[in-house]
């Protein structure tokens, strides 16, 4: 429930009063007697999704220009006509005006922005190279990226070009100053004793996770879109929403930056595309949601306008997105194929070793080194076998040529074998 004070213009009494009682709103009049521009303060109680019609009545009935109005959240209204208001008005959707204040909410200082996404990156690129999801998940708690990504869908569904502006300059100025800051720690971190100096960083499970980016990814920035704009016009767990849009950009673009201190630009243009679908995906999301939830602005030729944005903005990051697919639909085949042609040849190597021909030896672990970068580079993959012999035992010369040939047949793959023998001695039974 709201309780809407509203200042009456001089000359503007009557009019004010009809709209609200033609609403059959219950309400209290109190003279004004501090300014003279003001004649009274009407005050009166109105459910939130009935706020922006009713200010929309008395903006109309000719109080736009010399008045404003206070929107305050209430616990409880008792009034003998309250539920017949609640009956009209049973949405839960906010007024424009509510929904402008929160945006702007959201959208901090910015000083009190750029500290909290440089901690966020700093405790993601942390995260990343320690392969801690808890360290990660931390950082999304800090980082302050809703608020921007709220501003820009805002902005354009009521024709604010300044809070749009806003929110695109600190969605993309924030993102690039997250890569930055990541490559810088990353390359202040990798001449240390902190990290490995043979770090491998695409087997690093939480950055390789951010390196073949795919369709599910679009689904999370879409989703978490969709979330961020229902949350906000309905007033319900944005903080929680906003950790999962932050999910989606703090850290591929600290693995971007990752990418580029270890100077493997393969990891950091993945992770960049991530990054930008992602945030294009929740932009294109949370723009739907606010539009069609009937958010415009009052005035007819604002409202055109602000249509004429909603449908060239939503058309350019359509056409951005279908660009960028190309690069998902080809990373989410090549993961396919990995996955596949791991399966395949681990089995098959399995059944071989386990087999009558090979007997006498002990079939003890497999491991494939194959990635998507490797399938879009036509790079063969290699089959790592590790097998027991027993103690005395010379092995078979031929089994890597064995198992090259029927990984070849079973997978349509030419892939480089190697196998290592491991003495066993076995007790007596």
């Amino acid at each position: 429930m709201r309780l809407v004070q509203v200042m009456v213009p001089e000359g503007e009494r009557d009019s004010v009063l009809a709209v609200l009682d033609g609403e059959g709103i219950d309400y209290a009049l109190v003279e004004e007697t501090g300014r003279g521009e003001f004649e009274a303060l009407v005050s009166f109680p109105v459910p939130p999704s009935g706020v922006e019609p009713i200010m929309d009545n008395l903006r109309a009935a000719g109080v736009e220009k010399d008045t404003y109005a206070i929107v305050l959240p209430t616990e409880t209204v008792v009034s003998r006509r309250i539920e017949r208001l609640e009956e009209r008005y049973s949405g839960l959707r906010i007024s424009r005006d509510e929904l402008l204040a929160r945006a702007e909410e959201l959208a901090p200082a910015t000083s009190t922005y750029v500290a909290f996404l440089v901690l966020s990156t700093v405790i993601a690129t942390t995260g990343l190279l320690l392969d801690s999801a808890a360290t990660i998940i931390g950082a999304m708690v800090v980082a302050p990226l809703m608020g921007p990504a709220i501003s820009a869908s805002v902005g354009t569904v009521v024709d604010d070009a300044r809070l749009y502006r806003r929110g695109v300059i600190f969605q993309v100025g924030g993102l690039l100053l997250a890569i930055a800051v990541a490559a810088l720690l990353a390359a202040l971190i990798r001449g240390t004793v902190l990290v490995p100096p043979d770090l491998a960083i695409r087997q690093v499970s939480q950055i390789a996770e951010r390196t073949s980016p795919n369709f599910l990814s679009l689904f999370l920035a879409l989703g978490s879109g969709v979330a961020a704009a229902v949350s906000i016009f309905r007033g319900a767990g944005s903080a929680l929403v906003g950790v999962a849009i932050a999910v989606a950009l703090v850290p591929p673009a600290a693995t971007a930056g990752i990418g580029l201190a270890w100077l493997d630009f393969a990891v950091a243009s993945t992770a960049t595309v991530l990054v930008v679908v992602n945030l294009l995906g929740i932009n294109l999301s949370a723009l739907l949601v606010f539009w069609l939830a009937g958010y415009r602005p009052p005035e007819a030729e604002a409202a055109d306008r602000a249509w004429a944005a909603v449908r060239s903005r939503a058309v350019g990051i359509v056409v951005a997105i279908l660009v960028l697919s190309v690069v998902l639909a080809a990373v989410t085949f090549a993961s396919f194929q990995v996955a596949d042609f791991d399966a395949r040849a681990t089995d098959e190597v399995e059944a071989t070793i386990m087999g009558p021909e090979y007997a006498r030896l002990d079939f003890v672990s497999a491991s494939v080194e194959y990635t998507p970068g490797d399938v879009l580079l036509d790079r063969p993959p290699s089959v790592d076998v590790v097998v027991g012999r027993p103690a005395g035992y010379e092995q078979p010369p031929d089994v890597a040529t064995t198992l090259e040939r029927r990984i070849a047949v079973t997978t349509g793959e030419d892939a480089v074998v190697r196998v290592v023998f491991v003495e066993e001695q076995r007790s007596d039974q």
